[in-house]
């Protein structure tokens, strides 16, 4: 699978009907609240080691990609970048020593009960989505499809994975209890000036707004991750990622980031794809979680390059690009916050 790069970027410098039994409606949330309270009286859960070494992961900055309880590529590399900064043995694993640090870093639950609040239930959703990109040109705006997929994003995981933590006849909307990866709020007290709607953006995707500061991020194709180093060169975030294919490869090299767009419209222009049909017309599209480069576009100093997000984050590690990096929202989102215009964007093998 070969996902779009985005191309031109304007702004880069800007920017069934009842409750099942076990569980009954809880109170509703305020209609415009974006916070997710904690369920009453929630059942207990047995949750597994990798699931609760995901959570952890993902909290520190050390991403695992979708948080599914599954021992995938992701994970490991996480675990391994996780090590490398503790200075422990880099071995991919949940040893014992891992265990212990990550204990150490935030002894907390991988999952919590909570009460879906109105004000993320109403969407807007765009239930039939279209594939065409000259049909989604004609939306107002590219969100997420249906209630699921927006709590996916908000918890780094997927829907399969939100029905196994729950149940095929679990039912999702306003007030009703949920259960979730352990992902938290955000506080939105810190939020800053807003750009573009980004603060619901960040609330939405349960990403705070202060974060590290980077001093150079390094995309490594090795280990299909980027990395976050600080000013005294240690290893402060990593996240995996998509880069390249065969067709557009990587472009190997120094480059800076020139800026940031957050929730930027995407210029569509097919006769810059090789595997796109020149018949097809150029066409804007508007933001969106589910544009082709997600809730934000890192430009680079090379033409039509960039780190961005993507509409499709179980596919991080897994798909290729059109020589851009990809990340999911939430990590591409908390990047943001960490890099700025100059940043050095490292490229290598």
């Amino acid at each position: 699978m070969i996902i779009p790069c985005l191309l031109l970027v304007s702004g880069c410098n800007a920017a069934p009907d009842k409750a099942t039994s076990e569980q009954a409606p809880a109170t509703a949330a305020a209609p415009d609240s974006l916070r997710f309270e904690d369920a009453k009286n929630a059942a207990p859960f047995a949750e597994t080691p990798i699931l609760r070494a995901q959570v952890q992961l993902d909290r520190l900055g050390f991403s695992p990609g979708v948080i599914d309880g599954k021992e995938g590529q992701s994970y490991v590399a996480a675990l391994r970048g996780f090590q490398t900064a503790r200075g422990l043995d880099v071995s991919g694993k949940l040893d014992a020593a891992t265990g212990q640090a990550l204990q150490e870093a935030g002894n907390i639950p991988a999952t919590r009960m909570v009460v879906i609040p109105a004000g993320f239930a109403k969407g807007p959703f765009v239930p039939a989505f279209p594939k065409e990109a000259a049909d989604q040109a004609k939306l107002p705006a590219l969100g997420y499809r249906n209630l699921t997929e927006a709590l996916a994003e908000r918890f780094h995981t997927t829907p399969e994975t939100l029905v196994a933590l729950n149940s095929p006849s679990t039912l999702v909307g306003a007030g009703r209890p949920f259960r979730v990866p352990n992902i938290p709020d955000v506080d939105v007290a810190n939020m800053e000036k807003d750009e573009r709607g980004w603060n619901g953006t960040l609330e939405r995707l349960g990403v705070a707004p202060q974060q590290v500061a980077a001093a150079k991020v390094v995309v490594d194709k090795s280990d299909g991750v980027l990395k976050v180093y600080d000013d005294g060169d240690k290893l402060i975030a990593q996240f995996p990622a998509t880069m390249g294919s065969s067709h557009d490869p990587l472009p190997i090299g120094t480059w800076k980031i020139q800026g940031v767009s957050r929730n930027p419209d995407f210029h569509y222009n097919p006769k810059l794809f090789w595997d796109v049909s020149n018949s097809k017309e150029a066409v804007l599209l508007q933001p969106g979680p589910n544009s082709p480069v997600g809730v934000v576009w890192l430009d680079l100093n090379k033409p039509h390059y960039g780190i961005h997000g993507t509409s499709e984050p179980h596919t991080i590690g897994r798909a290729e690009s059109h020589g851009c990096v990809r990340l999911t929202n939430w990590d591409a989102a908390r990047l943001a916050q960490m890099v700025k215009p100059g940043t050095p964007a490292i490229f290598q093998n």
